[in-house]
């Protein structure tokens, strides 16, 4: 046994790391998506978030500087809201019976893919400050519950037309922010035990490789491409997590 894992628990999470961590790099988002239904199969839902919001804002470090270089200014709005909102996520999450959580969080990843496959917005389409803010409420309420910012802020940045650059920095930035303040809550709300960070430092240097691959695999190829690879991460994340619920 490595932290209370047994060998399997760890080969298992670390695959599941490698190619959540590849997702991330290539598509600015994912790796919760793909992470945490994975390591909630082994582990309580709520240890699950917990990882996987540690492993997010230790990657989320790295390139920091270039991501808010080419991030929007509609990440600080976002940002902020979801931070204030993430407690609420996390207290719902620990008063939620577990199976009930993975039924949730399983129809959180494939409502993200639902709304990604909406029409895109117009050209000359600027959300609203009421389409803002709620966005950053339910980035922060699904972070704590579900470890997910991803599904409010993925259809709000990817049905717009604004380049592949500047969707992926912006997501990515939030999603730094996010994990700033899931980590933050679940400490203050006693949520996080001695095993939540092990297993993140276990699964980490799986994730660094990931990330490297994914960003590397980003600067070849064009918006189209990097647009139809977002939508299928989607759709596969959301059909894995239906999968596992009914198999």
């Amino acid at each position: 046994m490595i932290a209370g894992f047994s060998p399997e628990q760890i080969i298992a999470a670390l695959l599941a790391a490698l190619a959540a961590a590849f997702v991330r790099g290539l598509a600015g988002f994912g790796m919760a998506l793909l992470l945490v239904p994975v390591l909630g199969l082994t582990v309580a839902p709520q240890s699950a978030v917990v990882t996987t919001t540690i492993l997010g804002l230790l990657v989320g470090l790295v390139g920091i500087r270039k991501i808010w270089g080419h991030s929007e200014a509609s990440v600080r709005p976002i940002a902020l809201l979801a931070m204030l909102a993430t407690p609420v996520g996390l207290w719902l999450l620990n008063r939620t019976d577990p199976n009930l959580a993975r039924v949730l969080i399983a129809f959180v990843a494939f409502g993200a893919f639902v709304m990604v496959l909406l029409p895109k917005r117009s050209e000359t389409h600027r959300p609203s400050r009421i389409e803002t803010g709620l966005t950053g409420v339910a980035t922060g309420i699904l972070t704590g519950f579900a470890g997910m910012p991803g599904p409010p802020v993925i259809p709000y940045y990817l049905r717009r037309r604004i380049t592949s650059q500047t969707a992926r920095a912006s997501m990515m930035a939030i999603f730094l922010w996010t994990s700033i303040a899931g980590c933050g809550s679940a400490l203050a709300l006693g949520i996080m035990s001695h095993r939540e960070p092990l297993l993140a430092m276990i699964l980490y240097p799986a994730v660094l490789i990931g990330n490297a691959l994914g960003s590397l695999a980003f600067g070849r190829v064009n918006d189209w491409v990097w647009r139809t690879f977002t939508g299928t991460v989607l759709g596969a994340a959301a059909l894995i997590a239906l999968w596992k619920l009914i198999a």
